[in-house]
């Protein structure tokens, strides 16, 4: 009996672990020490706040890869990843956030606010020219 429960708390910890988790992915370099649930936490607080401050109809849950004892901070377009040199919570955020408002505005939407833009530029007259 008491196996069996053992083995049931460890299954719904990690499945419940592995939930949280779905989009972040924690790796680290140098034996850098790795706050996991730290991250875990900052990251689906950085989805929420990102959803509700540039709006959006779901949370958005980036797929992102923290990198832990980089040479540098930065955080990598192309690949998805925030490598940083040693675990910050505030820039790990940070770049959270950009991935989660990337997530907000696709593609196909931030194109269509693009040719807007120019559009809209274009669309304009001075009015020193209509005195002429």
């Amino acid at each position: 009996m008491t196996h069996t429960l053992v083995s049931l708390i460890a299954t719904l910890l990690m499945a419940s672990s592995g939930f949280a988790q779905d989009g972040l992915t924690i790796r680290a370099l140098n034996k850098q020490k790795v706050p996991a649930a730290e991250a875990e936490k900052i990251y689906l607080s950085a989805c929420s706040i990102t959803e509700r401050e540039f709006g959006g109809h779901r949370a958005p849950r980036p797929q992102v890869t923290l990198i832990l004892g980089s040479d540098v901070n930065q955080a990598d377009w192309d690949v998805r990843e925030i490598r940083l040199i040693k675990w910050d919570p505030y820039l790990f955020a940070q770049g959270v956030v950009i991935f989660a408002f990337e997530d907000l505005m696709p593609t196909e939407l931030r194109l269509a606010v693009a040719r807007r833009a120019v559009t809209w530029v274009d669309s304009t007259v001075e009015v020193n020219r209509f005195t002429k």
